[in-house]
């Protein structure tokens, strides 16, 4: 054993991983017990078993369930989001309907009763994150794109953080904060998605075994990620928007199976928020009216615009992508003052008008609910309805709310606060082209629409779904090509401006560090977010520094730990304890004394095979992996861990004197195909692979030494022997026991594994190394 540790030597350890300055590492990872995801299936013995027994009347149950759960996915996501709307407009509706009817009387009385009732909301919501759901906090969509990309954040997806977001979402919306529930109902969405794929929460008695059919994380993968775009189908009712969002900004992984699910799913959602719009048009719903439900129908607004306007309407891009970006650096600082410092560990309002046909402007504004507000915003035919210093004033104080209330420990969107804080500065520029050009045709509502969509895509760097989505609330496609306009310049200035200030950085600050230049930049909120909580994103490009790296130097001068094919319990136990590794490199020896990488072992699998102690022997000699007895000892569902636990630990299993000398043979329960990389390909292209394969472990091995065979495109078709000649599609896997054959068309089958140099993990503290 000894001696096969010293072959196979290039592992780096999960606590070392920077080389030559390049930090290939998330140092705050390991704090939050951040672990990775096994999205890859692992072709076992046990698998390959497994599967043989499936005819396809289960494949084709498989496939029916699966959509059944996206309709599962979409009602339980549209309710939720009635369930929070009717809520949130309910209270919003008692709390001015009370504050106005005293203010009547006294002015003191009536801003005392607002301030209470607005501490009692925002008190019950914290009270709910910081007591019981603590993976609540915030708007959910960093943690839910860590997960989707394959990093494994615990607590995110469970039953009391659905419950928590859900009543935390109704106290810090309806107490008044600068914020939105669109977030947290893409991370609801998710947690109803991953709920239901594990059959309920067992802790709260609320499973069921009718439910448990998909065990893998790669059905969970699918799952969560119909449950994002139900989020967003829900808070927009943007169906298409929903789809696209989830393609363009949550996933890392795609194909064509799942775009049709995912839309069925928002389809879904959209069917049942109309439904309950209906309902509570009749009256059912208190204060909830027609409200609530995020539209704004500006379809009689402004039909035509003049080529004078473009100017103006640039203008709107550059200022959304300059606040957007701020609004980011701003939250940033906020979030780390916060850290370190405080956690070291629409109607119109009368408000003091003294004529009936009179109202305020700025109260119009502020005493409402976010979305009547930008309905009275982005109104048509309202010119000069708003003064410049109204709009002026409450962009500086919702701005400055905004960025000193995210990151709160409360349930918090940043989609409406950014639509207000957008459509405020591009109502004042539309103010300011109505008295220039002297039109009437020209609308306010509309320039506030396009600063909405500038300073989202400014601060959220998002652009074919937040385009689709503006689209779909304000049901106007004749602004489609404006709001693309300037959510292209919005992207472009912020290029354009931090490539100057990086060129005045360096020729000024030369006695800085590179570091200090490079913090000048920011990325998009969500990817900021998730870097100030530690998880480790695996962005869609590789950095600039992996172009002039190589696998082999990513890996470093560390050993690789292996294991035997046939290891002894104690060694086994000795080797989990000493590290934190879940991947070990499997080896043994041929009849020629060569040694042979023939899999990867995954920690997971261990700690289920020392658990059972069923395949333990007293022979340290390999045994048959096809024999009949070794096949139906495990049920591949058993080595999959639960999505609400961090599964089985070392310290969790007890062995024996007489265990801890018996021995098991790996062979039936190793991955036979991990993927290999050559150790002088750049890390960029094992970046790439790694990512879009969603990837947990990758061998790095030495140049093989000759090529046994070539497959290229027409090796990959299959061949079916029936009578029509009809071509199938290839699958993922292949069946054994099919009625009719199936023949691979592969050159050589025997292949060599040639020995180890490395792995590039992405594991407990580890981004890519």
């Amino acid at each position: 054993m000894e001696t096969a540790r010293l072959v196979w030597s290039r592992l780096p350890h999960s606590e070392e991983g920077e080389l030559d300055g390049v930090e290939l590492l998330s140092n705050t990872s390991n704090r939050n017990g951040v672990d990775s995801l096994d999205y890859e299936v692992i072709e076992n013995y046990a698998y390959r078993e497994e599967q043989a027994q499936r005819g396809k009347l289960y494949v084709g149950y498989n496939v029916g369930v699966k959509w059944f759960f996206a309709l599962l996915i979409g009602i339980g996501t549209g309710l939720a989001a009635v369930f929070i709307n009717i809520s949130v407009e309910n209270f919003a509706g008692w709390k001015f309907s009370l504050t106005f009817n005293i203010i009547q009387k006294s002015y003191v009385a009536g801003f005392l009763i607002y301030i209470l009732i607005n501490l009692a909301l925002v008190f019950s919501s914290v009270y709910i994150i910081t007591q019981f759901a603590p993976a609540a906090a915030g708007s959910g969509i960093p943690e839910i794109k860590g997960y989707l990309n394959g990093i494994d954040i615990p607590g995110i997806l469970l039953f009391r953080t659905l419950i928590g977001k859900i009543f935390g979402s109704i106290g810090s919306v309806g107490g008044g904060l600068a914020l939105g529930k669109e977030g947290p109902l893409v991370h609801i969405g998710a947690c109803i998605a991953s709920l239901l794929g594990q059959g309920g929460s067992t802790k709260y008695h609320l499973s069921s075994r009718w439910l448990q059919g998909f065990k893998s994380e790669r059905d969970r993968r699918d799952l969560v990620t119909c449950g994002c775009a139900a989020g967003v189908a829900a808070a927009f009712r943007a169906p298409v928007g929903g789809v696209l969002f989830a393609l363009e900004e949550v996933t890392s992984w795609w194909r064509s199976q799942l775009m049709w699910r995912v839309f069925f799913t928002s389809a879904i959602v959209a069917v049942v928020v109309r439904a309950a719009m209906g309902w509570c048009k009749s009256g059912n719903c208190g204060h909830f009216g027609s409200g609530g439900f995020i539209i704004w129908d500006i379809s009689d607004g402004q039909e035509d615009y003049s080529f004078e306007e473009l100017l103006p309407m640039a203008v709107i891009g550059i200022i959304g992508g300059l606040l957007g970006a701020l609004f980011n650096q701003l939250t940033i600082y906020i979030t780390r003052w916060r850290r370190n410092y405080l956690h070291k560990k629409g109607n119109r309002v009368k408000f003091y008008c003294s004529k009936d046909k009179e109202y305020n402007d700025l109260a119009t504004i502020f005493f409402n609910t976010q979305d009547d507000a930008i309905r009275n915003l982005f109104s048509a035919k309202t010119i000069h309805e708003f003064s410049a210093q109204s709009l002026l004033t409450f962009l500086v104080m919702f701005y400055t709310l905004a960025v000193v209330t995210f990151g709160t420990a409360v349930p918090a969107g940043q989609f409406v606060p950014g639509i207000m804080i957008g459509s405020t500065y591009g109502r004042l520029v539309g103010i300011f082209t109505v008295n220039h050009y002297k039109k009437l045709n020209i609308e306010e509502g509309t320039y506030a629409l396009l600063g909405a969509a500038s300073f989202l895509g400014g601060s959220m760097r998002m652009t074919v779904s937040l385009c689709v989505i503006m689209v779909e609330i304000t049901n106007n496609l004749k602004l489609l090509p404006l709001i693309m306009l300037v959510l292209l310049i919005s992207k472009v200035c912020i290029l354009l401006v931090y490539s100057i200030w990086i060129d005045v950085l360096q020729n000024v600050l030369t006695l800085f560090p590179s570091q200090a230049v490079g913090d000048a930049f920011n990325e998009g909120l969500y990817e900021e977010q998730a870097r100030l909580r530690g998880i480790p994103l695996l962005e869609s490009r590789p950095k600039y520094e992996m172009r002039k790296m190589t696998a082999r130097e990513a890996c470093g001068n560390q050993k690789v730990l292996s294991l035997p094919r046939v290891v002894k319990v104690a060694d086994v136990v000795s080797i989990l304890r000493s590290n934190k590794h879940n991947g070990f490199p499997v080896i043994d020896h041929t009849r020629n004394g060569e040694t042979l990488v023939i899999g990867l072992m995954l920690r997971s699998h261990l700690l289920v095979l020392l658990q059972s102690k069923i395949d333990f022997q007293h022979s340290p000699l390999p045994c048959d992996p096809r024999g009949r007895s070794q096949a139906i000892r495990h049920n591949f569902s058993e080595f999959a861990k639960p999505v609400s636990s961090k599964g089985i630990s070392i310290n969790d299993i007890h062995l024996s004197s007489d265990d801890l000398e018996m021995y098991i043979d790996l062979a039936p329960f190793l991955n036979p195909s991990p993927y290999i990389v050559p150790e002088d390909m750049s890390l960029t292209k094992v970046y790439n692979i790694f990512r879009q394969l969603g990837l947990r472990h990758i061998f790095v091995v030495p140049r093989a030494s000759r090529v046994i065979g070539v497959i290229t495109r027409k090796d990959l078709l299959i061949e079916e022997e029936i009578e029509d000649s009809a071509i199938t599609e290839l699958q993922s896997t292949s069946v054994r026991g099919q009625r009719h054959e199936k023949r691979l068309l592969v050159r050589n089958a025997d292949a060599e594994r040639p020995l180890l140099s490395g792995i590039l993990v992405q594991d407990t503290d580890h981004t890519l190394s």
